[in-house]
């Protein structure tokens, strides 16, 4: 039974994990056989912000390790715990969360840096010649983690120009994608996908995190 790292940034699209990426993920890991470690780093978030309004709330502050224990069930790992021994893969579900919270990719663009702790991980994970799945916008945060290791990668976060320009700032090659199709880069083991980059409704969203779950089980 393969052990897949799921990294989640929080709980809610405009303030951390995407709550309807994170459990189609999971979901397709189980019906895989996969055992998940979930997992997040214990920190404040950036903000927090009224879901039902957009806005953010003043003087409010939320742990995205305890946020994110939320969709786990409880059952999530601080990151600094979990090691590339301890899983066979690892897979980022979007949300704003990674970039803001995972890294400061919404606030500082390409010149964006990644929490220690997570980079420590995806580098480690990387090294092993273990494969990675990036989901929406953690494609951004993939990228700046290649590109501070020296190497380039392909990975879509769909049509976004902006987003794609980014990208390739960092030195990574970005692929246009449809919504419900999957970019793997074979020789670096990473699997990307657009998610809600793109999608319209929550089954485009599953049509391609189940095929980059399935990719990523078959790399390991």
């Amino acid at each position: 039974m393969p052990k897949v790292g799921v990294v989640l940034s929080g709980c809610g699209v405009n303030d951390g994990a995407e709550i309807h990426e994170s459990v189609i993920t999971m979901l397709f890991l189980d019906r895989a056989g996969a055992e998940m470690v979930l997992m997040a780093p214990n920190i404040d978030q950036l903000h927090v912000i009224n879901h039902a309004t957009g806005k953010e709330i003043e003087g409010e502050s939320r742990n995205v390790l305890v946020e994110s224990a939320r969709i786990a069930r409880g059952e999530i790992k601080d990151i600094v715990d979990v090691t590339s021994e301890d899983i066979d893969a690892l897979i980022f579900p979007g949300g704003f969360g990674v970039a803001k919270n995972l890294c400061d990719y919404a606030m500082a663009g390409a010149d964006c840096s990644v929490n220690p702790d997570v980079f420590r991980l995806v580098s480690e994970v990387h090294s092993a010649e273990k494969p990675i799945g990036v989901i929406c916008i953690s494609p951004a945060m993939m990228g700046k983690v290649m590109e501070k290791m020296g190497e380039k990668v392909s990975l879509t976060i769909g049509n976004d120009e902006q987003t794609a320009n980014d990208l390739i700032t960092m030195g990574a090659k970005h692929v246009t994608c449809p919504v419900q199709e999957i970019v793997v880069d074979k020789d670096k083991k990473v699997v990307s996908t657009p998610a809600y980059m793109l999608a319209g409704r929550i089954s485009e969203a599953a049509d391609g995190i189940e095929k980059l779950v399935k990719e990523v089980i078959d790399l390991i």
